[in-house]
């Protein structure tokens, strides 16, 4: 058993070694399989086609038609997101798709080194060749390239709520950049719960203080289109795609597909979503008492994609940071976060979901969905809630005394090193 091990090591310091070449090598191979076998950014469309109609009304009555088996697409995110993309209408469309995409890989990188700093808070070699490898296998998880593919703006938000709670030490920064990425699509609103679990009261007050008046300009801007998304919209998950697709990978998503479009009102749902909140709850509480903020963070957002009513495979960006925990956390070497790393890189390297959706695309629209396409249609449950697991068991190896959460710029709140979370 130790010959493998040392052998594992040596070629994670061979790779480290040559960290920056191998992300310049993904990012070239990357680009050479965007221009072979170009993929259409159907979100990208739907932003700078769609946004526009927020001056001149009916933004939420305009879509962009596409083909089957969702053959439209509205625009489903409040109107300050609107707003704010406006300027990708009046650039030419292969500017703003190479513009998008870089900004989407730059993100990664921020992603990468932002969970790694919350991690390990005192930068370092080590550390920067690891955020440099991965995000060299970032865009190769199929949450990340999905979303480059469709122009997705998940890891813009990612990045900006990632890398100011990492790098940023003023709360209104902190709390600004939380506020007004749940300004732009409601999903990065979760965070929220991060500040809230870790005592960041005044940052929690700058993000409520940034999504209001985020709102409050929209509103004075749009009246309209505001009171119609707010008042209805909002809570209207028929707009933004069928739920019991395997492209949902949240609970919900899961659970009708194996047992049929009422789910929500049975028992066993409920009990699931009970269960499903227990361990988060205790997984956000052991983080907190570990001093683990990349653990708390990991904990609210995992649950927010399992409960949201819709969570598309390219929201699951996530993923990135939950195997870095998984790889490089204080826990990495107990066998729930070994498996919980398996089975994360098992489903986004083989690209499972886009696999199962071809099939399912190919399937008669009548009759009861078949159980061979439904049970492994579960696999990011089945990773968000083996995460969790890890999250919340890992509380019983921590040393010393109960701590608080650190945020960047503060000092370690116990005697342990920050540098002692990575090997």
């Amino acid at each position: 058993m130790r010959a493998p091990a040392v052998r594992g090591r040596a070629a994670g310091e061979w790779l480290s070694a040559r960290a920056g070449r191998c992300l310049a090598g993904s990012l070239a191979l990357y680009v050479l399989t965007a221009l072979l076998s170009p993929a259409e950014p159907l979100d990208l469309r739907v932003y700078r086609t769609l946004a526009p109609h927020v001056l001149s009304g009916g933004l939420y009555d305009h879509v962009v038609r596409t083909g089957p088996p969702i053959p439209e697409l509205p625009f489903t995110y409040p109107p300050f997101a609107a707003l704010a993309l406006l300027p990708m209408a009046h650039l030419p469309w292969t500017a703003a798709i190479a513009l998008w995409r870089a900004l989407s890989l730059a993100a990664v990188l921020v992603l990468t080194a932002g969970a790694l700093r919350l991690l390990c808070p005192r930068p370092g070699g080590r550390v920067r060749d690891r955020a440099l490898l991965w995000a060299a296998a970032g865009p190769w998880l199929e949450p990340v390239r999905h979303t480059l593919d469709q122009g997705q703006i998940n890891l813009l938000l990612g990045a900006v709520v990632v890398g100011a709670l990492a790098f940023r030490r003023g709360a209104a920064c902190r709390g600004t950049a939380v506020g007004l990425a749940a300004s732009l699509k409601l999903t990065p609103a979760v965070a929220g719960l991060y500040l809230l679990a870790t005592r960041q009261w005044r940052a929690g007050l700058w993000a409520f203080a940034a999504a209001v008046a985020s709102v409050t300009l929209a509103w004075c801007v749009a009246p309209g289109e505001s009171a119609r998304y707010w008042s209805a919209l909002v809570t209207d998950t028929r707009r933004v795609g069928p739920v019991g697709s395997v492209r949902n990978q949240s609970l919900r998503g899961a659970l009708t597909r194996l047992l049929g479009p009422d789910v929500t009102a049975s028992a066993l749902w409920w009990t699931v979503l009970a269960l499903v909140t227990l361990a988060a709850a205790r997984a956000l509480f052991a983080a907190v008492r570990r001093d683990d903020p990349l653990g708390a963070l990991l904990t609210v957002e995992l649950y927010g994609l399992l409960v949201c009513p819709v969570s598309w495979s390219h929201h699951w960006i996530w993923c990135l940071p939950a195997m870095i925990w998984l790889a490089h956390g204080p826990h990495r070497g107990r066998p729930l976060s070994r498996v919980a790393l398996a089975v994360w890189a098992a489903a986004t390297g083989t690209r499972l979901v886009p696999r199962l959706i071809g099939v399912e695309d190919g399937l008669p629209r009548t009759g009861p969905y078949p159980l061979t396409l439904a049970w492994p249609g579960c696999v990011y449950v089945v990773c968000a809630v083996l995460t969790l697991l890890a999250l919340a068991l890992a509380v019983r190896t921590a040393e010393g005394p109960e701590r608080r959460v650190r945020t960047p710029g503060s000092e370690p709140s116990s005697a342990r090193t920050d540098g002692s979370l990575l090997p």
